[in-house]
């Protein structure tokens, strides 16, 4: 009995002091979503090319930017790599509030997002970057699709910005016109500035597109939580969406629930995942500047990374 109970302890030892072993991930291909912005494009391949160099299997598919947080929590998608508060917050906090999806970190970057001009516009309308000075200047922006209106570029329907919403709210003498994605906004602003013709579009923060043309955001009245959902928030009593977007936004990664206990290693290294403003830009200036496919700018940018992203590996 002695003995038994001696042979029962040493196990017991023997168990402690053992390494944990990890459970191994599945062989099931993680999906990884891709939008229509560069920087997230990169980004997903970036981290894609990591899962596959843990010896993971990694597909892609095309998604829809606002559905993709549905797709996540249903499993039909792994992640997100880009969370944007401004665009996506409100479709992310729904899903999250259904369950099956969470928050599995977050940049370093701070984001903005909103409407935005290059430095000759406001030369043209110095009373800039006040939204009120810019509607007084709404002339300046007519073209023949928008008539006697102003025309604003925003960004694709699906980003959901609510700027014809914005408009409304403040009375605004614009004209809301959206762009199918984001390389033809920067089309527009490389074709204005050969002319300095006055353009307002809509643009966000890290991106490269600031380094290459020198501009600012139109100051709206300030955002507020509620703004966007109770009229009695914001200057105007009756009206929703009257205020800009958050000046500091959040952007995080977003993870299937499961996922975590489908793919334990994979998801260790997304949780480490975290980039910078500057970072995050640089992978979108590879494709948009310096025209590389997204593949090819994911590789790039690991080579010329190597300590950032080994760092996430465990």
């Amino acid at each position: 009995m002695k003995s038994v109970r001696m042979m029962l302890v040493g196990a017991t030892a023997l168990t402690l002091l053992a390494p944990a072993v990890r459970a191994e991930d599945s062989s099931d291909p993680i999906m990884i979503p891709l939008h229509n912005w560069s920087s997230q494009i990169v980004m997903s391949h970036v981290v894609g090319d990591i899962f596959t160099s843990m010896g993971n299997s990694v597909e892609y598919v095309t998604t829809d930017s606002q559905a993709v947080y549905e797709s996540i929590r249903l499993g039909d998608a792994a992640l997100e790599v880009e969370v944007w508060e401004g665009a996506f917050g409100a479709s992310f906090d729904a899903a999250v509030a259904k369950g099956g999806i969470h928050a599995a970190g977050a940049h370093n970057a701070v984001t903005r997002e909103d409407w935005w001009y290059p430095m000759w516009t406001k030369d043209a309308c110095p009373g800039l970057p006040d939204w009120q000075a810019l509607n007084a200047c709404a002339a300046l922006f007519k073209t023949p699709e928008t008539g006697e209106k102003g025309r604003f570029l925003g960004g694709p329907v699906d980003w959901l910005k609510h700027d014809q919403e914005k408009v409304d709210a403040l009375a605004m003498d614009f004209a809301v016109v959206n762009a199918g994605s984001a390389a033809a906004i920067w089309a527009e602003l490389g074709a204005a500035e050969k002319t300095k013709t006055p353009i307002v579009v809509f643009n966000w923060t890290p991106n490269f597109a600031e380094a290459v043309w020198p501009g600012e955001f139109v100051n709206f009245p300030e955002w507020v939580p509620g703004c966007n959902e109770d009229p009695a928030v914001g200057p105007i009593p009756d009206k929703t969406y009257d205020c800009g977007n958050p000046a500091n936004g959040y952007l995080k990664i977003a993870a299937w629930d499961g996922m975590k206990d489908k793919w334990p290693a994979a998801y260790a290294t997304l949780t480490k995942v975290s980039l910078t403003n500057a970072q995050i830009a640089d992978m979108a200036k590879m494709v948009d500047i310096d025209g590389m496919e997204p593949e090819d700018a994911a590789k790039a940018w690991m080579d010329a990374n190597p300590d950032v992203w080994k760092a996430w590996l465990n």
